[in-house]
C-alpha cells in the first residue's frame, strides 16, 4: 500500500476522526524529523511507518476495556510507541515510562507540540514508579521477554489489570518459560500488521501459590 492508502485504511479500519488523524500526521513528522538525530526507530521502517508503527499500535485498543477508564502504563516508551498513539487515538489517561533522557526529551516536545492533556511521562525506571491507583492496562513494545515483564511491572498492577504486549515468533515460547513461576489467563491474538507478529493479552496474573 502506499502511504495514503495505508492512512485511509487505518482511519477506516479504526473510525477516525479527521481531528485525529491530523494529530496523528503530525506525530509521525515529529519522529521522522527526530529519528536523524536519534535511534527511535529502524531507518528500514521509514516508508512503512503508518503500517509498521502506527497501525500496529492502534490494534491494541482492540483488546482493551471499551469504556477507556483509568490508567494505561506504557513501560520503555521509547518514542512514544504505543503510548502516544494511544493517547491520540483514546481517552485514555496515559504514564509513559522512560528513563533515557533524549527520549524523554522528545515525548515532552510531542506533548507540548500535539497539546496532548491526557498523556505525563514517568522518567524513572519502572521499578521505581508507583500510582495512585493500579494500572487498568499495561502494555510494552520491545521491552523486555515476559519472564522480566511480570516481576518489573507486578507493582502497578491488581487482579484487574491487563497486560497488553505486542510479541514476535517467540510469543509461545515466553510463555511456555513463564508457566512454572507465573499463571493467569492467556490470549494470544495474531497481528493485524503482520503476519509473523502476535499479540498476548494476559489477565489475572500472578506468581503460583501467591494471590492478590
Amino acid at each position: 500500500m502506499t502511504e495514503a492508502e495505508e492512512m485511509d485504511w487505518i482511519a477506516e479500519r479504526f473510525d477516525v476522526s479527521r481531528e485525529t488523524m491530523e494529530q496523528l500526521k503530525a506525530y509521525v513528522d515529529l519522529l521522522l524529523d527526530e529519528a536523524g538525530r536519534q535511534n527511535l526507530i529502524s531507518a528500514s521502517t521509514f516508508g512503512t511507518i503508518w503500517s509498521r508503527h502506527v497501525a500496529d499500535c492502534a490494534q491494541l485498543l482492540l483488546y482493551a476495556p471499551e469504556d477507556q477508564k483509568g490508567t494505561w502504563v506504557d513501560v520503555g516508551s521509547g518514542a512514544g510507541l504505543p503510548g502516544i498513539v494511544i493517547a491520540i487515538m483514546s481517552d485514555w489517561e496515559v504514564v509513559l515510562v522512560e528513563n533515557r533522557k533524549g527520549r524523554i526529551a522528545f515525548l515532552n516536545h510531542v506533548i507540548d507540540t500535539l497539546g496532548l492533556t491526557n498523556v505525563h511521562i514517568d522518567g524513572q525506571k519502572v521499578e521505581q514508579v508507583a500510582l495512585s491507583k493500579p494500572a487498568r492496562v499495561i502494555s510494552a513494545r520491545a521491552y523486555a521477554p515476559l519472564e522480566r515483564m511480570f516481576p518489573t511491572t507486578m507493582h502497578l498492577a491488581d487482579s484487574e489489570t491487563i497486560w497488553i504486549l505486542p510479541k514476535g515468533k517467540n510469543c509461545q515460547n515466553e510463555l511456555d518459560n513463564i508457566r512454572p513461576i507465573w499463571q493467569g489467563v492467556f490470549h494470544v491474538e495474531r497481528s493485524i500488521t503482520d503476519a509473523d507478529s502476535s499479540i498476548l493479552i494476559a489477565s489475572q496474573v500472578h506468581k503460583r501459590g501467591r494471590r492478590k
